[in-house]
């Protein structure tokens, strides 16, 4: 059993130390805000993801996993402390990196013998000789290891990504500190969990590169249905045909209102800024952020030309969080499209499972409702802008009943048919894919043509 201090009880800090107590590791988790630890000794997850209140109170009521807010204790108790702290955006786009060396600070202010320092938040590449400098200028006379352990948790599946990871990036200098990493992920290790052992400055791009990359695929895809519409292909079709080709693959190809959350948006202009701090010019890069604001608007624009106005419309949202089974609204595309919506005079009726409370702190003039029913009544116009599954089976002929004539809705994510709803009688519009409006003669299908007889029997 190894001891591990975690600094910072966010969405990294508290899934990561949860999951590294149900290893049968003994962790404590640490944060300066008092009222957060609180919740958590009560048994209460602050924000909402899958299956995380469950293992933080399991691992709770077995000793392994504790929460304080004495740092000095926990650091001097601990063999390896985790950095978990946030690494947000400045105006600039440069990465605001005070909370990551006033940890390293601290860590530097308390620690008495040998420590392995983990940066497990999102830093640019370069971190790790700074953080080495802050603790070393400090403490000279201890030895201690930096280690870069970038995280690759997906809100709504965090749970899942950590315990059965793609891959087990980390980055040291060291053999020693490279073989305790391992051991504090020996579950990992021993299910043949493919891992990166490398330096920290190749972990800590690793990181970078692996979201831009991600980030780059979706602005691409949301491009490619730009086109698709104005010459009447489907996005839908493109993306699958893509996708079987193995160098491509069929991940991250979905058409939608471009990307959010906490991630992609920040890494995406850090790596840039990062670029640019040693003079390297980065077109790709700093234009998978300037793509994915123009498809953002690109969805205000549809929605404009299907109501002609937004004045005195009241307009419907499904869907508030950023993506499915979280409650995280940071730099969601609803948010957006919901300023736009208001300060030209709509009213905004919303719903989502996990998010009305977020999404109620940012516009006070937002009405959210506890059922998507309620919340459609009366719409000029329904936007589905969160791909939840609920969503997928929700009753559209009831909607179609509550929502104001002529019926209109905007599905920022395809997950319908584009024919029933026009068969429903919808006026129906989508990324990527050809409108169909209510009474136009229906386009045949080829994609049903090859799986008929007829097709069969070429075929033979």
């Amino acid at each position: 059993m190894r001891t591990i201090c975690v600094v910072g009880t966010g969405y990294v800090g508290l899934v990561s130390g949860a999951c590294l107590a149900d290893f049968g590791n003994a962790v404590v988790c640490v944060d300066i805000n008092q009222e957060r630890i609180d919740t958590l000794r009560s048994g209460k997850v602050p924000f909402y993801e899958p299956a995380l209140q469950e293992l933080v109170a399991r691992n709770t009521e077995r000793g392994r996993l504790s929460f304080s807010t004495e740092l000095a204790f926990a650091i001097k108790s601990s063999e390896t402390i985790f950095i978990c702290v946030g690494t947000p955006s400045l105006p600039t786009g440069e990465v605001d990196m005070s909370f990551v060396f006033s940890a390293a600070e601290s860590i530097g202010r308390y620690m008495e013998d040998y420590k392995i320092i983990v940066n497990k938040s999102t830093v640019p590449v370069g971190t790790g000789v700074k953080v080495a400098e802050v603790i070393g200028g400090m403490r000279t006379e201890l030895d201690f290891d930096i280690v870069s352990n970038p995280e690759f948790l997906r809100e709504g599946s965090a749970i899942d990504d950590f315990m059965h990871p793609d891959r087990l990036v980390i980055g040291a200098s060291s053999r020693r500190a490279l073989e305790a990493m391992v051991d504090v992920y020996r579950p990992l290790y021993q299910n043949d969990v493919p891992m990166v052992l490398t330096d920290v400055e190749s972990a800590e791009m690793i990181k970078y590169a692996s979201n831009a990359l991600l980030a780059s695929k979706i602005s691409f895809i949301n491009e490619i249905a730009g086109i698709c519409e104005a010459f009447g292909a489907d996005v839908g079709a493109v993306a699958r045909g893509m996708g079987l080709d193995e160098r491509i693959g069929p991940r991250s190809l979905s058409a939608g209102a471009g990307y959010g959350g906490s991630c992609f948006p920040k890494d995406v202009t850090g790596l840039a800024a990062t670029a640019a701090s040693r003079g390297i010019d980065t077109p790709v890069i700093g234009a998978i952020d300037r793509s994915n604001v123009l498809q953002r608007q690109r969805m205000i624009a549809k929605l404009r030309d299907l109501v002609e106005s937004f004045s005195n419309r009241t307009i419907c949202i499904l869907g508030l969080s950023f993506k499915p089974d979280t409650d995280d609204v940071r730099e969601a595309p609803a948010l957006e499209m919901i300023s736009a919506l208001l300060a030209e005079g709509a009213a905004v009726h919303a719903y989502d499972p996990v998010a009305n409370d977020r999404a109620r702190e940012q516009f006070s003039d937002l009405v959210c409702f506890e059922d998507p029913y309620q919340a459609t009544a009366g719409a000029d116009a329904v936007v589905l802008m969160t791909e939840w599954n609920e969503f997928r089976n929700i009753d559209l002929p009831r909607i179609l009943a509550a929502v104001a004539t002529p019926p209109r809705f905007l599905d920022c994510r395809n997950i319908y048919d584009p024919r029933e709803m026009q068969d429903l009688g919808f006026e129906y519009v989508s990324i990527g894919r050809p409108r169909l409006l209510p009474g136009e003669p229906p386009q045949e299908d080829v994609s049903t043509w090859a799986l008929s007889s007829r097709f069969s029997s070429l075929r033979s």
